[in-house]
Formats: structure tokens, sequence, C-alpha cells
């Protein structure tokens, strides 16, 4: 049988990023947390962390943290039954995608979280490789772009969010005065959120331009939206997040009629326990636009 502190320990390690900030997080020494480690890689016969260049699980690692993570879930079930067992608040990691945890997200699981006095880890990942931190153990859910789900794991489709190609009216005029033309995209710079981004290039190539384009790398949906309000370029933003700029006439599109359809599917490990299934249907009444 497998010895949890152990693999409490690996999860820790993972999460943040280091030995020493684990030992603080556990209340341990770097030592002992080190020694933890070890002892689980003699137990097992094989390393279960990539020392470097970058501290990652190996193929061992990640299987463990995909276990703990569902082990974890249902102890927590266990907990709610007998509360006698454990009086600690619930802590779940979860992938979201920027655009969601800026528009519809916190209203969503935010009486959920009250109620069952659960507590978030989030980590901010773009819609399109979320998945890769559930396959990987590092997160127990997450909010993705595809809908196949992976081996053990169930996926469940909460709709769509419609992107626009915003910009202010004076950028639009300066940099495309004759339209979104081929030859306007070649130098009109872009906005995109980081990059794995692909979200900028699909509507160019929806608009038949796949060519290199200008654009400002900006990794956070608010200085997104600042940017893009501050002429400095275009940007795929949902019309729930822009519509206030949108209706004053601060932010428009430019190219009337031609928006990008992302699919969102909510991804979590079979058998992860009540709490992910009370998640899961909080989730699903959510109305995406």
């Amino acid at each position: 049988m497998l010895d949890y502190k152990l693999l409490e320990a690996l999860a820790a390690v993972v999460e943040c990023g280091g030995f020493e900030r684990a030992g603080v997080a556990l209340g341990l020494s770097q030592s002992a947390v080190s020694q933890r480690i070890k002892a689980l890689e003699v137990r097992l016969g094989q390393p279960v962390l990539v020392r470097g260049p970058a501290l990652a699980p190996t193929p061992a690692g990640r299987r463990l943290l995909n276990h703990f993570q569902q082990v974890q879930l249902l102890e927590r079930d266990l907990r709610r039954a007998l509360p006698t067992l454990d009086s600690s608040s619930p802590r779940l990691r979860i992938a979201v995608n920027a655009d969601s945890l800026a528009t519809w997200w916190a209203a969503a699981v935010g009486r959920l979280c009250q109620e069952e006095g659960l507590l978030i880890d989030l980590v901010v990942e773009d819609q399109d490789v979320g998945l890769k931190r559930l396959r990987d153990g590092d997160v127990a859910a997450c909010l993705c772009a595809t809908p196949q789900p992976i081996a053990g794991a169930r996926s469940v489709a909460l709709g769509t969010m419609t992107y626009h190609p915003l910009a202010t009216p004076a950028y639009r005029e300066h940099f495309l005065p004759a339209g979104p033309t081929p030859g306007a995209f070649r130098h009109a710079p872009a906005i995109v959120y980081g990059p794995h981004d692909q979200l900028q290039h699909r509507f160019l190539a929806q608009c038949g331009y796949r060519g290199a384009f200008p654009f400002h790398l900006c990794p956070s949906s608010e200085g997104f939206m600042r940017l893009a309000r501050a002429g400095m370029g275009y940007g795929m933003m949902p019309l729930m997040q822009a519509e206030e700029w949108v209706t004053r006439g601060e932010l428009v599109s430019i190219a009337p009629g031609q928006v990008l359809e992302v699919p969102l599917h909510w991804h979590f490990w079979r058998h992860s326990g009540e709490l992910i299934e009370r998640l899961t249907a909080a989730l699903n009444r959510v109305q995406l636009r």
C-alpha cells in the first residue's frame, strides 16, 4: 500500500515548484520533503521527479499524482459523511482559461465554494492546452476546447464562447481603412494572449490571410482589454467581457460579421466524488455567449 504522506510531498513539490516551497506549504524542512520523495522512489524502484533542467514529474510520478488527486476528492466525500474524521476545508486545483476567469467563472462557482467551504487553486491556462495539466496529474479538472476526454476522465460540454475581433474606431480607421484585407493584416498590430493562443491565427485564416503579422504579447485578460482600448492593437475578445465598451462605441469590430465560436468542455477524473459532481452541475447552469 502507498504511504499518502509521500504522495502529499510529491504533489506539494510539483504544485509549489520546488522542495523548499513545498516544505513551507507542508510545515516541514526542505530536507524532510526530500527524504519523503526519496522514500517514495525507493518504494517504487524508479524516479518520480525529473530534477533538471526544470522540475517535473516522470510518467510514474504523473500516475501517482492522478491517483492522489482522486483519493483526495473521495476522502473529502468521506469527511462530509463522517465529519468527525477531519474538519479541514476541501481544496481543488483547476486549470481555467483567462477569459472564463475574467467573465463567468466566479459567479458560477461562488455559491458552491461558500456552501462547501471549498478552496480552489486556479491555474490560468489557455483553453487549447489546459488538458495537458490534467493528463500530467497537475490538476483535478480543467476547462478545455477539446471535447475528447483522456483515459480515465470524463468530458462535459458547457457551451460556446463567441469571440469578436475588436479595436478602437481610430485604430480601425488608421490600420484598416479599406476593411479586413490581407494587405492590412500584414501591418496591423494584433494583441495575442500567449504563445499557445491560436485565436488570432484562426481568425486571420477565416479571413483568408495566413501570413505573418505584428503582435503584442499580453498574458493578462484585463491587460489585453486595456491594450485594445488604448488603441495598441486589435484582439479576439468574448462579447460578455467587452460588451460595456462595445455599447459605448469605444470598441468596434474590425470585421463585422466575423466571429469565432470556441466550445468549452469541462474535464475531470472519473470517480472523483460528489464534490466534483456538484461543481459540474453548477458549471452546467452557466449560459455562455
